[in-house]
């Protein structure tokens, strides 16, 4: 299991949370379905959010494409359409291959109007779901689903994939085909020579600079190593295997 610290945009994820007593508050309407939500308390001390310890759920499979719904992670069981206000039932995620599209650290925590509160925010989409899905006016401001890990909900995580693991946001390589490239992340790059990115870098690649530091011999011999075979276009392909999806820009 990864550390709940160590997330990056494009890394392939398989999430889980174990399914937990609760009860149901409001019974299926069209897409949701509203559980007591087993892991926040209420933050009483908030002037501003008022939390009333429910939260909505959206339920896929009834006719209706909101993003909330698509981007869903967590299910009930028994399965909503089974279960009535007041029924007692099950809240939890089983094993769901997911791709993060931005992290986000939180300083001072967001004040979310319940216990306890976020420090960082993770966001994801489910196996077969891209970012150009999500239009930027969404409440899930186009990116996927936010998760806040460390915030009482007992998620764990597997790393499958962490593209181009060996490089760091900022670094500068040259590569097989003398073009210099700033690396940005694993579907940002930028050319030095101000042409097309075209197909991206040939491999092997050449660390230039580390995150605008001078590099290591260490750091170096890594990144020459982990490129010595394979190329750029074969990272795209096992990503997307995993992913069933586009790249995230």
């Amino acid at each position: 299991m990864m550390d709940a610290g160590d997330f990056r945009a494009g890394d392939v994820l398989s999430i889980a949370c174990p399914f937990t007593a609760t009860t149901i508050e409001r019974a299926l309407t069209w897409d949701h379905v509203s559980v007591r939500w087993p892991w926040w308390d209420i933050d009483s001390d908030n002037e501003f959010v008022r939390w009333n310890g429910m939260v909505a759920l959206g339920v896929p499979g009834n006719g209706y494409a909101a993003p909330e719904v698509a981007v869903e992670v967590f299910r009930t069981d028994p399965p909503p359409e089974h279960l009535e206000a007041g029924d007692v039932c099950r809240v939890g995620i089983p094993p769901t291959v997911v791709h993060v599209t931005a992290v986000e650290d939180h300083a001072p925590p967001l004040r979310t109007g319940s216990l306890p509160h976020p420090t960082r925010t993770v966001t994801v989409l489910r196996r077969g779901l891209s970012y150009r899905e999500f239009p930027d006016e969404s409440h899930l401001d186009g990116s996927g689903y936010g998760i806040h890990p460390g915030d009482g909900i007992p998620y764990t995580f597997e790393l499958l994939l962490r593209p181009y693991a060996f490089l760091q946001t900022g670094d500068e390589v040259a590569d097989a085909m003398g073009r210099a490239w700033r690396f940005n992340g694993p579907w940002d790059w930028t050319p030095f020579d101000g042409e097309p990115a075209g197909p991206g870098p040939a491999w092997p690649l050449s660390l230039l600079t580390r995150a605008g530091t001078p590099r290591s011999a260490e750091a170096a011999e890594a990144v020459a190593a982990s490129t010595a075979s394979g190329s750029h276009q074969d990272t795209v392909r096992d990503w997307m295997a995993l992913t069933e999806a586009s790249p995230t820009p």
